[in-house]
């Protein structure tokens, strides 16, 4: 989202880096800038330096890096918008809704999105009165919270609430001046086929949806009797709620981040298992409401740990269609794995056996590939011989999947022991299988890494001489050269812009960039401390560096000019040619 110039400047102006980072961590002036022990990791001598004049912070322990937004974006775990939020409400200001900023039109969303919330927090603090408030209809509620073994600390650390009957919650609300279609976009009250309004989730269990914000953003409900219809429903997506950019009680995983680092996050399905879980001493969990999950859920995991262990129902029916699901969490470089529970109970069942019961479940998690492998054995009967040769041609799919070759030996030994076919066929086969698009691209990628390292430092290095403005740097011409780099590009054409309308180049608004963590903008941001940029070592280098980029840029012209003099059938052409390719390789000999 890009905001108002003015706006957006008025926001750094207010928020300086230094004041904002020093009110979550202490901080050490040494040598003209400040220093801490990394908020992002652990380590006892502080190595997380900010420069306030510059506006930025880099850790050298773990290399994270970027401006006040950023910061508290990593901090307080959230998103962009999130963070801006957050600096807006420190500074008072408020924050525009749209792009293109029409003053109008954000002032009414705001108004609509803060009067929302305002319904919500209202209806939980209903809900929450109805269960604790001796109506003998709400003793069901009770009754259940106390089956489920759920005690009275935990029900209220969650919210529990009760849904005593279909009007009470709309009368209540309108009682307190709130407008009919304000609630009705709440998503907390409906309309009957009659037009009147009527509780969303009348005579519910009812669970508040918190965000990491702590705003009440939605509700699920449990029903209290039998019926044909879904025990869970969740109020319907507004303003302020998408079950897809949500996890149930990703409030209380923020806190505990705080409080301590977090190795691993537990996903649940639902709202009791989370419940349990985190009663029994696993406070590192959330639920996906649903076992459909999306990237968006997967990215909002991944800002508390890069390591999800799926703990879904134990009857592999609940898990064998989530895959696709799994498969999204380690798209987004996450490490996947699945707890094993016994058949026909969820985490639920197995918490009340104790702490102890669920912990054994945990240690015995299964890997991604190792997960993929074991679900398809409930799919063939290995004593059918068909079934069976079904069984090795998936199970070998799976096998190829793996990363290392001690990881497929692995495997294979593990589907010859379930088949009964020799180790040697099953090689023979998996060799003889397509080679995966992904073997292709990681191949290419090593080739880049082996052969293009000394173009990469030499990029590096000449665009931190020219960010952070060093003398010898100052009258470069940025356009002499070509980056094969794409972030390098982005930061290339970023300085040239700075320069062309004569300006300072700060830094830190490269960050309003890149908005997602770039390894090759931290690495470039590494070289501006210590004497890495300065003294005449570091000229020399930047002169050989230039000298570097620029051969290479010729030789690759002479090759792309060869390849066309080879294929052109006009004479004239392939004289012009000819005559291009000699001056570029006087041009190259003369830079050897």
């Amino acid at each position: 989202m890009a905001f108002d110039p003015k706006f957006w400047q008025e926001l750094k102006e207010k928020n300086d880096i230094v004041e904002v980072i020093g009110s979550y961590v202490p901080l050490t002036r040494k040598g003209g800038q400040y220093w801490a022990c990394c908020p992002f990791h652990h380590e006892k001598t502080p190595s997380f330096a900010i420069k306030q004049e510059d506006g930025f912070y880099h850790c050298f322990g773990c290399g994270v890096s970027g401006d006040v937004v950023k910061f508290v974006q990593q901090i307080e775990s959230t998103d962009f918008i999130g963070a801006v939020r957050i600096l807006a409400n420190r500074a008072k200001m408020e924050v525009p809704e749209s792009a293109d900023y029409d003053g109008e039109k954000a002032a009414e969303i705001k108004r609509q999105k803060d009067t929302v919330l305002k319904i919500l927090l209202d209806t939980a603090r209903f809900y929450l009165s109805n269960l604790y408030g001796g109506d003998e209809r709400a003793q069901a509620h009770l009754d259940y919270i106390q089956r489920r073994k759920i005690s009275p600390s935990v029900a209220k650390k969650f919210g529990l609430g009760a849904s005593l009957d279909y009007r009470s919650l709309p009368a209540y609300l309108m009682g307190k001046g709130y407008k009919r279609e304000d609630l009705l976009a709440s998503g907390a009250v409906s309309e009957d086929r009659h037009g009147k309004l009527t509780d969303s989730l009348a005579g519910r269990l009812i669970f508040p949806i918190i965000n990491s914000l702590d705003e009440v953003v939605a509700f699920g409900g449990r029903v209290m009797e039998k019926t044909d219809f879904a025990k869970y429903k969740n109020t319907r997506e507004t303003i302020v709620f998408n079950k897809r950019k949500n996890l149930y009680n990703i409030n209380l995983l923020k806190k505990l981040k705080r409080e301590e680092p977090i190795r691993e996050v537990i996903m649940v399905e639902g709202y009791m298992d989370t419940i349990s879980l985190y009663q029994a001493g696993f406070k590192n969990v959330v639920a996906s409401m649903g076992t459909s999950l999306t990237k968006e859920q997967a990215r909002l995991v991944k800002r508390y740990s890069d390591k999800v262990l799926i703990s879904y129902d134990g009857d592999f029916a609940g898990q064998s269609a989530d895959l696709r699901g799994l498969e999204i969490l380690k798209n987004e470089n996450i490490t996947v794995r699945v707890v094993p529970l016994p058949d026909g109970k969820d985490p639920d069942d197995v918490a009340k056996e104790g702490a102890e019961a669920y912990r054994k479940c945990l240690d015995a998690a299964l890997p991604l590939i190792d997960y993929k492998l074991h679900s398809l054995e409930g799919k063939f009967d290995l004593s059918h011989a068909d079934e069976k040769r079904a069984y090795v041609a998936e199970a070998l799919k799976v096998v190829q999947e793996a990363e290392s070759e001690s990881e497929k030996e692995e495997l294979l030994k593990y589907v010859r022991d379930k088949s009964g076919i020799t180790y040697q066929s099953l090689e023979r086969d998996l060799n003889n299988l397509p080679e995966l698009v992904k073997s292709v691209e990681n191949a290419a990628i090593r080739e880049t890494e082996e052969t293009g390292d000394r173009y990469l430092r030499a990029e590096r290095f000449i665009l931190a001489a020219k960010l952070f403005s060093l003398p010898y740097a100052k009258d470069f011409d940025l356009k002499r050269l070509t980056f094969s780099n794409a972030a390098h590009k982005v930061i290339a054409d970023f300085i040239l812009a700075e320069e062309e309308r004569g300006e300072k180049i700060r830094p830190s608004d490269v960050f309003d960039i890149f908005r997602e963590e770039s390894p090759e903008l931290n690495a470039i941001l590494d070289l501006n401390y210590g004497e890495k940029l300065s003294g005449p070592i570091a000229e020399r280098f930047f002169a050989d560096s230039v000298n570097t980029l620029e051969k290479e840029s010729l030789s690759a012209k002479i090759k792309d000019l060869t390849a066309e003099f080879s294929s052109s059938k006009d004479v004239a052409r392939r004289k012009e040619i000819a005559g291009e390719i000699d001056r570029l390789t006087r041009l190259l000999k003369g830079q050897t």
